[in-house]
């Protein structure tokens, strides 16, 4: 093997490094990932090139079908993946948030079965966010992590044991650009994923688990391949038994429902199971099929999970995943509590509970909350209806779904002023906060996060391309768009303290709104404000 010395030529960190972080960028740590992007960034390049191919196809109306060369991988029953992990068996109730230390002790003292602590879509990434949040899940798996601010003290419980920890890395389409390797920067994937596998898979599984994993934005079982070999090369190099890693993958692309079955088989030795990623699927959709008049759907609102798309998709995952043994999580629960209103809350915690109950009905293993007073009724709902720790009994071998079904676009409902209106607060409101930092922001008592942000700004541009009329009768064009962008800004900006941001966000948001120019991601559009590159170190000194 070569040495760490020879490895680490050509690595170099831009990021500031205070001296908490020294136990994470570690020679040793720096070499892995070195290692890691070496041997897979050349892949990720191909296969994002792919995604661009496969766009281009959509774009002159094509649509996606069930892959004919993999046919055999799904008619195939007698496959299954690997049986749950030690702490992954029951998962009924998960959490999840971002790794700034307050939410890591918050989550890890909720009374919830599951963690899933993110560096994606609820993280602006932030060297200080990403380096950080190593720091703080490095001392939770060690129970390390107490702290106290100002005259207030975060402490982990001890009376019960804690919930299993997840760890959600930045999608394969991310760059960390204060790591760079051979002049180019670092996949944040790797880089996620590399630092937490490297310091803390060992003590994982000597505390009676492991390093656990949910992998988002896959578009095709080939990028599910490429998170096997990760995994494979990773246990490989630390001398752990290869199928000691889990991944849960977020199906949160229309490309991959068409793929699940492949994916659950990329990964079937790690595999923990599919999570339906609702709002970054709507997102999906919108964008994918973006040129298609077909696929222009009404007000955000409209677009629940019961409508013909959206419960084929939900259907289609729950059978698969039983069908190969692997749990099927639900959807995120984004509602915060009213306190100023009862009446309000009511209605909302109403909302929440038929949304659970919807889930645990129709087969689901378990479910997603982002606000630890939503898990007392998330677990009510599947401690009533869900006995048994999990339900991967419950086959749905009434369901056949085919590729009309996950297309069928019949959406009741409207395109408003106020659907518009509501687009461009949320997607201004997010914009402002993850350019200060922050990338989960509370919005109208919903906890909105990138996807969210995405599918407001996706319904925008879409509205623009195909020169939609409102229930008002107004058309919506460019200068109609710009028009209420305009005042929405005013009026945010207005309102927030002075210094804010909004005018930045507006900015970048203009040219997404318009039916012209359309970002792969906001978070890859807005990147570049938030990095704080310095001088190169060379790994080999630091």
């Amino acid at each position: 093997m070569a040495s760490n010395e020879s490895i680490l030529q050509g690595v170099n960190v831009l990021g500031p490094i205070q001296e908490s972080h020294r136990k994470i960028l570690t020679p040793h740590a720096l070499a892995f990932l070195a290692l890691l992007q070496r041997s897979f960034n050349p892949t990720r390049k191909a296969l994002l090139e792919r995604r661009k191919i496969r766009q281009a196809e959509l774009d002159k109306g094509a649509l996606p079908d069930f892959l004919p060369e993999t046919k055999h991988i799904r008619d195939d029953v007698t496959w299954r993946a690997a049986p749950p992990a030690p702490g992954l068996v029951d998962r009924r109730v998960e959490i999840t948030g971002p790794t700034d230390r307050k939410m890591v002790v918050n989550a890890l003292n909720a009374n919830v079965w599951t963690y899933m602590a993110d560096f994606e879509d609820s993280s602006a990434p932030t060297w200080e966010n990403m380096i950080n949040g190593q720091v703080n899940l490095y001392d939770a798996v060690r129970r390390q992590v107490d702290f106290k601010q100002g005259q207030k003290e975060y402490k982990l419980r001890t009376d019960k044991t804690l919930p299993t920890l997840i760890v959600r890395p930045r999608g394969w389409h991310l760059e960390e650009k204060h790591v760079t390797v051979d002049g180019e920067p670092m996949s944040a994937s790797l880089f996620d994923f590399g630092l937490y596998f490297f310091h803390n898979a060992a003590e994982l599984v000597k505390r009676g688990f492991g390093p656990y994993f949910y992998l988002p934005k896959l578009e095709s079982h080939l990028e599910a391949r490429l998170w096997n070999d990760a995994f494979n090369l990773g246990q490989d190099y630390i001398r752990m038994p290869r199928g000691t890693i889990r991944g849960t993958v977020l199906i949160e692309t229309i490309m991959a429902a068409f793929e699940m079955d492949e994916i659950i088989y990329e990964l079937r030795d790690h595999s923990s199971g599919l999570n339906c990623g609702r709002w970054d699927y709507i997102f999906s959709v919108i964008k994918k099929f973006r040129q298609n008049s077909n696929f222009v759907l009404p007000d955000r609102s409209c677009v629940t999970m019961t409508v013909p798309f959206m419960d084929a998709y939900v259907k289609l995952l729950i059978q698969t995943c039983h069908k190969r043994g692997v749990h099927a999580m639900g959807g995120m629960a984004a509602q915060i509590p009213i306190k100023d209103d009862p009446v309000a809350n009511e209605k909302a915690m109403d909302g929440v509970r038929a949304d659970k109950l919807r889930e645990v009905r129709a087969g689901h293993d378990g479910t997603w909350v982002a606000h630890p007073a939503l898990a007392s009724i998330a677990t009510e709902v599947f401690n009533k209806h869900m006995p048994t720790p999990n339900q991967l009994f419950i086959r749905r071998e009434d369901v056949s779904i085919g590729a009309n079904d996950l297309l069928n676009m019949n959406v009741p409902g409207q395109i408003t002023e106020e659907g518009i209106r509501k687009n461009l607060n949320i997607g201004l409101g997010y914009m402002e906060a993850w350019i200060r930092g922050v990338g989960c922001v509370p919005i109208n008592y919903l906890m909105e996060d990138a996807a969210t942000a995405e599918v407001s700004r996706s319904q925008l541009w879409q509205w623009v391309r195909h020169g939609v009329t409102t229930a008002e009768g107004k058309r919506v064009d460019k200068a109609y768009a710009l028009k209420l962008l305009k005042e929405q800004t005013q009026e945010l900006s207005a309102k927030s303290p002075k210094g804010n941001k909004f005018h930045l966000a507006a900015q970048y948001f203009s040219g997404q709104v318009t039916g012209e120019d359309y970002a792969d991601f906001l978070t890859s559009l807005l990147y570049n404000e938030i990095t704080s590159q310095g001088s190169p170190k060379p790994a080999s000194k630091l």
